[in-house]
C-alpha cells in the first residue's frame, strides 16, 4: 500500500483564476510541488458569450476547486491551498468530493486515502448565498446516451422547457440533440497539457477522476451564465450501489452520480451560491431496468445514442458505430436491452452480438456477481443484472451463443 506523500515540501495550491465573460473565457490556475519542483497547470473553460450574464465569484470558485481535482491527484500531497477562506462545512465538503469521488482511482493505486484530504478552514461562517432573478426553465444534461434521452423525452411529454447541455460535445451529442428536438447549450473543456505529460511520471498517479461531478458544476456555472433556474441531470437509483469495500470504505465508481453526492452538492449550492439555483436528477428513483424498457419504446434513437464511455475516445462519428462491443458498459446495456427489445434489433444496435463473444464471459460473470466485483463502470446492480438475464432466458432467442448458454449454466 503507498501512503501518500508526507514530504511537507510537497503542496497543491489555487493560486487565482481570469474570468473574461464577454469573451467566453474562464481560465483556472493552479501550482503544484513535488521533490522540490514547481509546476503550474492553467485548465480554459470556453462558451457562446452571447445573452450571458455574470455568475457570481463563488460560482467561479466552485468550478475552480473541482476542476483542480485532475491535477491534485497527480502525486496527492497532503497540503492544500486555497485563496477563498472556506468555512468549516464548506471545506467538509470538498474533503468528502476528494476523497469519495477518487475511491476508485484510490483502490486502483494502492493509496491509504486514510486521513488525506484536508481543505483548509477559517472559523468565520461563510458569505450568504446570493439572490437571483432566474428564469423558470431547466438546463438537462446531455451524455448522448439512453438515461439523458428518457430524461429528455419525459420532460418533452409534461410539456416542460429546457435547453440541452453538455461538455466538449461530440457529433453523437448533436445528433442526439437534433432528435430530442431542443436547443443544445455547450461548452469547451481544455486540460493543460502538461498534466498528461506528467501522468507519464513513473512516480504519478493516474485513473479515474468524478467526471460527473464537475459536468454538473459546469451546467450550474452554465445555468447562471444563461438564466437557468433548474438543473436537470439522469443519475437512477443503481448509482447508490458501490463496487468493493477498501481499508473500511465503500468504493464508487457512480459515487458523483450517487444520491449522497446530489444531496451534498444541492446543499452546497443553496447555502453559499444562491437559493434561486437547483439540482437534482429526474431518474432518481428509477433501476436501469426501468429505465431500459422506457427507452426501448423510443427506437428513433437506437441507432444514434452510446452509452459506451470507450466510443468517445476512439471516434466521433455517429454514423461509424458507437459501441466497442469490449467494455463492461457496453456488455451489460446489450443485457438489459436483451430483455426488452428482439434479438436482431440489440444486434443492430451493437453492430455485433455481445452474447456471441467468449472473451466476454468473465465480464458478464462480474456484471452478474458470479465472480469477482461489479466493474469499475456505470453499470446497473447484479440483482438487476440477474433479472435482465432471466427475461432473456424466458425470452429464449439466444440459445446457443456462448456467452447466455455460460451464464444459463451458471444461473
Amino acid at each position: 500500500m503507498v501512503v501518500a506523500d508526507m514530504n511537507e515540501e510537497s503542496l497543491f495550491s489555487f493560486p487565482r483564476y481570469e474570468s473574461d465573460i464577454p469573451r467566453g473565457l474562464v481560465r483556472f490556475h493552479y501550482e503544484l510541488i513535488h521533490n522540490g519542483k514547481t509546476y503550474t497547470f492553467k485548465e480554459e473553460l470556453t462558451f457562446d458569450s452571447s445573452k450571458t450574464s455574470g455568475p457570481p465569484a463563488r460560482m467561479l470558485e466552485t468550478l475552480h476547486l473541482v476542476l483542480g481535482i485532475s491535477y491534485w491527484k497527480l502525486f496527492c500531497p497532503r497540503t492544500i491551498i486555497t485563496p477563498y477562506g472556506l468555512s468549516e462545512a464548506q471545506a467538509q465538503f470538498w474533503d468528502t468530493l476528494y476523497t469519495k469521488g477518487l475511491g476508485e482511482f484510490f483502490y486502483r493505486n494502492n493509496i491509504d486515502f486514510r486521513d488525506l484530504v484536508h481543505f483548509p478552514h477559517t472559523q468565520k461562517p461563510a458569505t450568504a448565498p446570493i439572490s437571483m432573478k432566474l428564469s423558470d426553465r431547466s438546463l438537462v444534461l446531455l451524455g448522448a446516451g439512453k438515461d439523458s434521452i428518457v430524461t429528455a423525452e419525459l420532460l418533452k411529454e409534461k410539456a416542460r422547457e429546457f435547453t440541452l447541455f453538455t461538455l466538449n460535445p461530440s457529433e453523437i451529442h448533436q445528433e442526439v440533440a437534433r432528435q430530442i428536438g431542443r436547443p443544445l447549450r455547450s461548452m469547451k473543456r481544455t486540460l493543460d497539457p502538461t498534466l498528461s505529460e506528467l501522468n507519464k511520471h513513473p512516480d504519478a498517479y493516474n485513473g479515474h477522476v468524478p467526471i460527473t461531478a464537475i459536468f454538473m458544476c459546469t451546467a450550474l456555472f452554465a445555468a447562471l451564465l444563461y438564466d437557468f433556474r433548474v438543473v436537470v441531470a439522469s443519475n437512477e437509483a443503481s448509482a447508490n450501489y458501490g463496487n468493493v469495500m477498501y481499508l473500511g470504505s465503500e468504493m464508487n465508481h457512480q459515487w458523483s452520480k450517487s444520491l449522497e453526492f446530489e444531496t451534498l452538492l444541492s446543499q452546497y449550492v443553496t447555502n453559499y451560491i444562491s437559493q434561486d439555483l437547483s439540482v437534482f436528477s429526474l431518474l432518481r428513483p428509477l433501476t436501469e431496468m426501468d429505465i431500459a424498457k422506457t427507452f426501448s419504446k423510443y427506437p428513433n434513437y437506437f441507432h444514434s445514442f452510446t452509452s459506451c464511455n470507450t466510443n468517445f475516445k476512439i471516434q466521433h462519428n455517429p454514423r461509424r458505430g458507437q459501441w466497442c462491443g469490449k467494455c463492461p458498459k457496453c456488455a451489460f446495456v446489450f443485457l438489459i436491452l436483451s430483455a426488452f427489445l428482439p434479438k436482431e434489433t440489440v444486434i443492430g444496435i451493437f453492430q455485433k452480438n455481445l452474447f456471441a463473444d467468449p472473451t466476454l464471459i468473465a465480464t458478464y460473470e462480474e456484471l452478474l456477481g458470479i465472480a469477482g466485483f461489479k466493474p469499475f463502470e456505470c453499470v446497473g446492480t447484479p440483482e438487476e443484472s440477474i433479472l435482465a438475464f432471466r427475461k432473456v432466458r424466458e425470452k429464449g432467442e439466444f440459445s446457443g451463443d456462448v456467452v447466455y448458454e455460460h451464464i444459463r449454466t451458471e444461473r
